[in-house]
This record gives C-alpha cells, structure tokens and sequence, in this order.
C-alpha cells in the first residue's frame, strides 16, 4: 500500500468514526431533549396543580389584605372626622361672643374655686377677661382670686392655681378632657350605621 492509499484509509476510517459519534451524538441529543420536554411538562403540571389547589387560599389572602387595608384607610378618614369635630369645637370657643364667653369662664370658675384665694392664669391673646372682670367676680362670690401677672399660651380660657396645685381650665384641656370622656359616644354618632 502506498502512502496516498494509507491516508486516504486513515482519512476515510477518521470521517466513518466521526459520522458514528455524530450519530450517537444526534442520538443521544433526541433523547435528551425528549426527557427535557417530558420534564418540562411534569414541572408545569406540578406548578398547574399546585396553583389549582393555592388559588382559592392565594384570593382568600388577597381578600383579607385588601380588607385590612381599606379597614386602616377608613380607620384613619374615622380618626380624622374625630379630630375635626374637636378641632371645630375648639374654634366655636374660641369665637363665643363676649358675653357667652364671660358667662361660661365665670361658671368654670366657680367650679374650679377650692380656696377663694387661688391666682388666674390668662393667655396671651385672652380679650375679654382682665382685673376688672376678675375683681367684679371676686365682688359676686366673695373670693379673693388674684390675677397673675404670668400670661399662657394658650386660645382661651384659664389655669387656676395655688401652690404646686393647679386646674387647667383653658380651652383646650376643656376639648381634651371632652374627647377622652366622649369619644365612644362621639364615635357611635358619627358612625352609626
């Protein structure tokens, strides 16, 4: 045999090996993907079963969070509405006419007297209360309340005190102490059903 004879051979023996291990190559890359499709199929029918049996718990759990969430969205219009109406009774306070406003603050005074010789506290911006009116009250009762010369920030009303001991009478302790001591009733008005 000749060395052309001899390659030709080796040649023609290389591409009969390399056509064999492609066609097992071929073989084994069906098979492959035919297992892979399979695979495929059973993991999507798993997930499809699974979420058959989750959806109905899945909607359940969707539910109970959009209830929760439209509970705290009208639990915080509900508290809103509640701090309206004090907000809107601290103002109709503020704005009593003179002689409802002197009116109201000489009966919380009278309430809140325990000696007759305690001091007022007025505020800052207070326009209808001053030494006249308190001595005038002092007159009517009999007490011998002093005015402070000490002026609050606060809308209106007073702070009575003797001591260390004092009675807050100013408007806004007067709405706080309502809405604590109101606030079931207040809520089953506004929000009777």
């Amino acid at each position: 045999m000749s060395l052309a004879q001899i390659t030709d051979k080796i040649e023609r023996d290389a591409r009969d090996e390399a056509s064999k291990i492609l066609e097992r190559a071929r073989g084994q890359e069906a098979e492959i993907k035919t297992e892979t499709e399979k695979e495929i199929k059973r993991i999507e029918a798993s997930a499809s079963e699974r979420f058959d049996y989750e959806r109905p718990e899945i909607f359940k759990r969707r539910e109970i969070v959009a209830r929760l969430d439209v509970n705290k969205i009208r639990l915080g219009a509900e508290r809103k509405l509640i701090s309206d109406v004090y907000a809107e009774g601290l103002l109709r306070l503020k704005n009593l006419g003179k002689g409802e406003y002197v009116s109201f603050c000489e009966r919380l005074l009278k309430k809140s007297v325990e000696s007759g010789d305690e001091s007022v506290e007025l505020s800052h911006s207070e326009k209808y209360l001053d030494a006249a009116w308190l001595e005038a009250f002092n007159k009517t009762n009999g007490f011998r309340l002093t005015l402070s010369e000490r002026r609050g920030d606060f809308s209106g009303g007073f702070i009575l005190s003797k001591g260390r001991i004092a009675v807050n009478c100013t408007w806004e302790m007067l709405i706080q102490a309502a809405s604590e001591s109101m606030e079931s009733e207040v809520v089953s008005r506004l929000f009777s059903d």
